[in-house]
This record gives C-alpha cells, sequence and structure tokens, in this order.
C-alpha cells in the first residue's frame, strides 16, 4: 500500500529544557536525554526528535525560531520503501542516512524522509457511554482521567505558499501516494496516505507571505481526554492556542496549544474515517473552521450576572 503513517518528527530549537518539560506534560513517553537532544515517543512507536542542532541531512529551516525541520513518513514494506524512493530520486536528491531512513526535501523546502514503519500495538478503551437505549456503564462511576496520552501522531498541517502551491500538492501525490480528500480552493488541500484511513494524514494550507509550521495533531481516545489533556496544560503553564471546539472538515475534536519547538499541537478524537469510495470534496470557499467551538456567557462582560 505505500506510506502508512508519521514515523517520526523532527524539530530544531534552542530552549531544549522547555521542550522537553512540555512534551512530558503533553503525555508523551521520554526514551532518550542528552544535552542536545531528546527523544519522545507516542503509545504506537512514532518519534517525537527535539535536536539544538538537527544535523546536515536536514535542509535549511523553512522559517526563522524554532520550527520543524522533518517529517519520516513510515512505509509498510520494503519494496514498496524502495519504489517510492526511487520515483522520489528521479526528480529530487536523496540521501539515505545510517538509521535506514531516505532524506530529501519536498516543494516548500520542509524535510521529508521515507523509512520502514515500526507499529505498536496500543490498548484503545474509549471511556464507556450512557444514553436511553444505549447503556454501557453500569453501577459504575467516572473517575478523572486528569491528563491525556497520546496513541499517535494522526496528522501533520504545513503552511506552504500561495506561490507554487500545485507544485508544492503535486510532491505529495504524485510522487509519495496521497490522496486528496478535502480541496478548499482558498485554503489549502486536505490528503490522506495510502495505508491510513483517517480524513487526512496531511494538511497543506495556502498562505501569502510565509512557509512553517502549522500543527500536529495527536489523537487520544475520546473526548474526555482532549478536555482534560487540555486542562492539564494550562495547569501547567501553557498557552492554549485555539478553544475546544469540533473541526468542520474531519469531523474531530480539537485543542490546540501553543509549543515552544514551533507552531502548535492538537489533542484530537473522533475524526472521520473515510475508505476508497469517499470522493474527493472540492469547496470553492472555506469551510467553517469549527462546526462549535465552546462559548460561555463568562465571554459577555456586560452581560447579566450568573
Amino acid at each position: 500500500m505505500g506510506i502508512q503513517r508519521i514515523e517520526s518528527v523532527t524539530y530544531g530549537m534552542d530552549d531544549l529544557d522547555a521542550c522537553v518539560r512540555f512534551f512530558d506534560d503533553f503525555g508523551l513517553l521520554l526514551v532518550e536525554r542528552t544535552g542536545e537532544h531528546a527523544v519522545f515517543e507516542t503509545l504506537t512507536g512514532q518519534t517525537l526528535h527535539l535536536d539544538t542542532d538537527p544535523g546536515p541531512l536536514l535542509p535549511p529551516p523553512v522559517e526563522e525560531g524554532p520550527t520543524l525541520r522533518e517529517v519520516v513518513w513510515g512505509v509498510d514494506t520494503g519494496e514498496e520503501l524502495r519504489r517510492l524512493v526511487t520515483a522520489v530520486a528521479r526528480e529530487h536528491p536523496v540521501r539515505e542516512s545510517a538509521d535506514g531512513v531516505f532524506h530529501t526535501v519536498d516543494r516548500s523546502g520542509f524535510g521529508v524522509g521515507l523509512a520502514l514503519a515500526r507499529t505498536k500495538k496500543a490498548a484503545v478503551e474509549p471511556r464507556p457511554a450512557n444514553a436511553p437505549g444505549s447503556v454501557n456503564r453500569w453501577n459504575t462511576a467516572l473517575e478523572p482521567l486528569t491528563r491525556a496520552y497520546p496513541l499517535r501522531m494522526c496528522h501533520v498541517a504545513l503552511n506552504i505558499a500561495v506561490d507554487g502551491k500545485d507544485e508544492a500538492v503535486a510532491f505529495y501525490t504524485g510522487l509519495l501516494g496521497f490522496r486528496p480528500t478535502d480541496v478548499v480552493g482558498p485554503m489549502g488541500v486536505f490528503m490522506q496516505a495510502p495505508g491510513d484511513d483517517d480524513q487526512h494524514t496531511l494538511l497543506l494550507c495556502h498562505r501569502p507571505d510565509r512557509v512553517g509550521v502549522n500543527h500536529i495533531a495527536y489523537e487520544v481516545p475520546g473526548f474526555d481526554d482532549v478536555v482534560e489533556g487540555g486542562n492539564f496544560m494550562i495547569e501547567r503553564g501553557w498557552r492554549e492556542a485555539r478553544r475546544l471546539g469540533r473541526h468542520t472538515v474531519g469531523s474531530n475534536v480539537f485543542r490546540f496549544l501553543h509549543a515552544p519547538c514551533g507552531g502548535r499541537v492538537e489533542y484530537a478524537a473522533d475524526m472521520d474515517r473515510v475508505d476508497d469510495s469517499y470522493e474527493t470534496r472540492v469547496h470553492e470557499t472555506t469551510p467553517p473552521h469549527h462546526i462549535w467551538a465552546l462559548r460561555t456567557n463568562r465571554d459577555q462582560q456586560d452581560g447579566p450576572a450568573s
């Protein structure tokens, strides 16, 4: 099938201590730490690399300050990996590192890697919910989760320049096999990796004046994890980037936080799953960002007292 998932991501930054604190609070598992770099892991075995000096195999950063330097995509078989590397090498320089990752650069300047996927199974137990006619929890009160532990990185969103956007998208669709699922003319292209069933694994957002990381989304088991994970991050002093809500495209519940490594990270749950029968939707105008977002009359400063 080809690319299955995000295998790893690498950020370059100066304040490693802050980044380590952030992702420890966020719920990733620290597996390695030195004075110059740290490696975290999701429950399904994807890795997050934080490096003060990402090294010569990666391209220069696409923006000033801390930012995403490379996304490595996990491929299902060695045969597919060789096929993809051969296809990319016809048009772009490719270099192999000692760990078996093949490195290149996309049209916008982001590092792109290809490697064999090394997946781990994670037990997923969404909290049982009750409704009339559908009772899944008897004689048991729920306990607070208090924080979240992400299962996986489910999608990455990158800001790309409007100029050359079609060529930027074609790198992923033409060479790597991604399939557009929702094309939003004024905003960007949502794409699905061939071995994934999420409505999108990659989003390229058109921007008139800048290229840079937008966000990486991490899937958690359910709605409570999104809410309580975000609350825990705020209690730990981190800054929320977008209020709790549910997206229109993709339908997932979301909560965003500003990350000290650059861009934002998202807790996500209940994403649309789509198969090959899903036909690409083309939107001439940008749909609303969310189906709903958290609102409260506390926002109305001049409103009646509660």
